[in-house]
């Protein structure tokens, strides 16, 4: 036997022996329902395992390679690459989020319904890792329509011009050549679009849209949470 066959004997061994395990793990889940402690510690051990998997996927840009031969499309650009190698939040985030859709769909297709069989072929990660492959589309559309809106809203920031004749907010609290001064001071990315689309003279409608905020009452508490603490600050700088 050549050393390549022996490798192949070897993989196929270790597959026999990873379902059988996962064959005997889950007839014993099965008596429980699938629910319950045992079942709540097996799935903490496969979130653990898929967090670490599709943060890996994501950072080498091999998951779009994966969803595609899936049928989906998503066609990254370069940058969207770049930021997810160098973004680990944005990674734990889609991680996360992907998962948390996974995993009800999963329970009910693999186990409840007997989707996975030791016949498949497929260890019960490996199942779990492709049912992610399915949910990944969606949560990166999500993320990359939400960059999109805040790439609007910055850009109608960074091109404001002051309406003389418009009277917000903003203007009543400072005057718009402060404000203006005090844009750039404001760490908050939805903020600062926020005032310098009110300055703009967008309505809340508008801008709970452009920001894609759940309520105008969202809106109206970034903006009153500014003025706030821009009213401290004029306080703080008369005394």
């Amino acid at each position: 036997m050549t050393s390549q066959q022996e490798r192949e004997a070897q993989r196929a061994k270790d597959s026999i022996d990873r379902r059988t395990a996962d064959e005997r793990l889950l007839a014993m889940l099965a008596q429980d329902g699938f629910t319950g402690p045992r079942y709540d510690r097996f799935v903490e051990e496969l979130v653990r395992y898929g967090i670490s998997v599709l943060r890996a996927w994501m950072h080498s840009g091999y998951i779009f390679k994966l969803v595609a031969e899936r049928g989906y499309g998503l066609k990254p650009h370069e940058r969207e690459l770049e930021e997810l190698a160098s973004n680990s939040e944005l990674r734990e985030e889609l991680a996360y989020m992907t998962l948390a859709l996974a995993l009800p769909r999963f329970r009910r297709r693999a186990f409840v319904d007997g989707g996975w069989s030791f016949a498949g072929g497929a260890s019960v990660t490996t199942y779990f890792m492709g049912a992610c492959a399915y949910d990944f589309p969606n949560e990166f559309r999500k993320y990359r329509a939400a960059e999109e809106r805040q790439r609007r809203a910055l850009q109608q920031q960074e091109q404001y011009q002051p309406r003389v004749s418009s009277l917000s907010v903003a203007d009543e609290v400072l005057g718009n050549l402060r404000v203006l001064d005090d844009l750039n001071t404001i760490d908050d990315v939805r903020t600062r679009a926020a005032v310098a689309l009110t300055l703009d003279g967008y309505t809340q409608a508008e801008i709970r849209h452009l920001l894609n905020a759940e309520t105008e009452r969202a809106v109206e508490g970034l903006i009153y949470r500014w003025r706030n603490k821009s009213k401290r600050q004029l306080v703080k700088e008369g005394e």
